[in-house]
């Protein structure tokens, strides 16, 4: 069946000597990463005498059991998804200034009825860094920035997270700049 690369039987291994009652299995997750070894992630065997304990009249049953360390697995699966940044919301609305909440919601319902995922730090006066941050650590791609000289203007400025580039548009165009730039960063 293809498997006999990925098994390997050991004579030595030792399991649960008090109940197993025949041949013992266990299951290591093998990688070139030392970070990712962290031993047996399953074992298990067969042990007839351990469940007829409970049965009445002391029947014997035959058993196969096996456990899944499930801790294990995830903290594996932690370790190697910590580099893998990825979110559903493409861009978040950002300014670093003070009472522009109204404004951020008005662009947040634009990008939304456009059908663009996307968010805003519900705090009414968020500092400008914790925003970009907040970005960087959810994976989301781009940030819409907003301040009252471009409000004044009536643009706003598209930033690439990936690139830390910032592009000034008009806000007419933001909508179809924004899918723009979206279609580019997923194809690259």
């Amino acid at each position: 069946f293809g498997c006999l690369d990925h098994v390997s039987f050991d004579l030595s291994l030792a399991r649960g000597l008090d109940y197993y009652t025949g041949s013992i299995f266990e299951a290591v997750l093998e990688s070139d990463n030392p970070h990712d070894s962290v031993g047996s992630v399953a074992g298990g065997g067969r042990y007839d005498n351990l469940v007829g304990m409970f049965a009445p009249k002391g029947r014997s049953l035959p058993c196969v059991g096996v456990s899944i360390g499930i801790e294990r697995l995830f903290s594996i699966m932690e370790k190697r998804m910590k580099d893998v940044k990825t979110s559903v919301v493409k861009v978040l609305v950002v300014s670093g200034q003070k009472g522009l909440m109204k404004e951020r919601m008005k662009l947040l319902n634009l990008l939304w009825k456009a059908d663009i995922s996307a968010e805003m730090l519900y705090k009414a006066n968020p500092k400008l860094l914790s925003q970009f941050q907040h970005a960087e650590n959810e994976g989301i791609p781009l940030c819409l920035v907003i301040g009252e000289s471009e409000l004044e203007q009536g643009v706003v400025k598209l930033r690439n997270n990936q690139e830390r580039e910032e592009k000034t548009i008009a806000r007419d165009d933001l909508v179809a700049e924004t899918r723009k730039l979206l279609a580019e960063l997923e194809s690259s």
